[in-house]
């Protein structure tokens, strides 16, 4: 894909819906009595794959679409999932293929523990790089039977279910997928599992459990839900998901003369720190039309091209921004003064080595970035260019540098550009029509 050096971005957008609720919305659905409808369900290969490694334990579902709203080329998609209840999965009776989701990996690892069948679950040469012993420690702990059938604590996982005990985990790290995967397990588990995180991580899982019929309690940092109970089948509007709608507001704030709206964008508290971070930075962002939908807070995002400056970002922050970083990371290239970014670890265990992935190719492209440990340094200010861009497969790597390449001179190349499809197929239709 090659990425020409634009004047500016301008004009309305509707991102697609969010991949972390697609995903839930899904799972959940399955383990539910009756029919959930999941509207503006992000069609993207790694919600996919959730959809396909349900329909192999006999879950139906359908889809539908109709054009999106806000003019984009892009269709808006409806599923249908015909819940089966809680212990109403039935054995796959093949491997079930997680592709490149990590999500799908770790949540249903959580479900899976408990069926009374073994099955083993798999995903692309990605994921079995990827650690899953994060996982299998507190579901091993709850009397789950996962072996990891390389010996490297990542998938393939053979997984025998068993009868689940409740437990109060403390983890680790504060992420969504093993607070995820540990109370979906407690789902068949009696009485109270419960997980608690250094920081909160994205709360989607305890939101939309909570909006199932399950009861759900949230102190501090510990999230806790009592086993055993039905799920009722719901409704659920997807809002559009933030972390797409992050390369529009970088573009949007690096660009002279640009404006965006973006409409119908989550605004999650434990997801809006990117908001938070461009606001520091000197940005103009304005939320409109605020509201909630399905238990979720949705808004309007207006932004306008602003002048920016450093900052520092760690601690607290980090998990309700890990997803946008990299183009953060671009952000910083375009602010006044120097960006610390640290307590970020977690960045060298996605898709690729995300740390190593955006300093290598922001220094390409000419600019003064530094890889730390947990992080990144980056001198803002100085003037970049276009370069051969290596997206590693990464799909967060691949839109945030085509970003960048809005704003570099000459030509930017971005290699293996397909890896959008992981979470936003029609990001290079959406971003020709705003360059327009």
């Amino acid at each position: 894909m090659i990425i020409e050096k634009i004047k500016r971005i301008q004009g309305e957008i509707t991102v697609p819906g969010d991949k972390s609720i697609s995903h839930r919305a899904v799972m959940l659905g399955s383990l539910s009595s009756g029919t959930t409808e999941i509207t503006n369900f992000l069609n993207s290969a790694d919600c996919l794959s959730t959809i396909a490694c349900f329909q192999k334990m006999g879950i139906a579902v359908t889809r539908s679409s109709r054009p999106a709203p806000g003019g984009s080329p892009q269709m808006e998609e409806t599923i249908s999932v015909q819940g089966n209840g809680l212990h109403g999965l039935k054995n796959p009776g093949c491997i079930l293929n997680a592709g490149n989701s990590g999500t799908t990996t770790r949540l249903m690892s959580g479900i899976l523990a408990a069926q009374n069948f073994k099955t083993t679950i798999t995903g692309d040469a990605s994921i079995q790089t990827r650690p899953m012993g994060r996982v299998i420690t507190p579901l091993t702990r709850m009397g789950a039977d996962i072996t990891s059938l390389g010996g490297r604590g990542c998938a393939p996982l053979e997984i025998q279910g068993r009868p689940l005990h409740a437990i109060h985990y403390t983890s680790p790290v504060a992420s969504a997928q093993v607070k995820s995967a540990v109370l979906f397990a407690g789902l068949y588990a009696d009485g109270e599992t419960a997980v608690t995180e250094p920081y909160v991580s994205r709360n989607h899982t305890e939101l939309m459990l909570s909006y199932f019929g399950v009861p759900v309690t949230a102190t501090d940092t510990t999230a806790a839900i009592q086993g055993g109970g039905p799920l009722t089948a719901q409704r659920v509007i997807v809002p559009g998901d933030i972390s797409s709608a992050a390369y529009f507001i970088a573009a949007g704030l690096i660009l002279p003369n640009s404006e965006i709206l973006i409409r119908n964008v989550g605004v999650n508290p434990t997801r809006d720190g990117i908001l938070k971070v461009c606001k520091e930075m000197g940005g103009s962002i304005r939320l409109l039309n605020e509201r909630t939908e399905s238990g979720e807070r949705t808004a309007d995002i207006l932004v306008k091209h602003s002048p920016l400056h450093g900052t520092d970002i760690g601690g607290s922050l980090i998990p309700a921004l890990i997803d946008e970083l990299p183009v953060i990371a671009v952000l910083a290239c375009f602010a006044d003064g120097q960006t610390i970014i640290g307590d970020a670890g977690e960045l060298k265990v996605k898709e690729c080595n995300r740390i190593d992935a955006m300093t290598a190719n922001l220094k390409a492209m000419g600019a003064d970035i530094i890889p730390t440990e947990d992080g990144m340094i980056i001198n803002g200010g100085k003037a970049l260019h276009g370069a051969v861009i290596d997206s590693h497969k990464d799909h967060r790597i691949a839109m945030s540098l085509s970003v960048a390449g809005l704003a570099a001179d000459g030509s930017t190349d971005i290699r293996d550009a397909g890896c959008i499809s992981i979470s936003y197929p029609g990001f290079y239709d959406d971003l020709h029509r705003l360059c327009n």
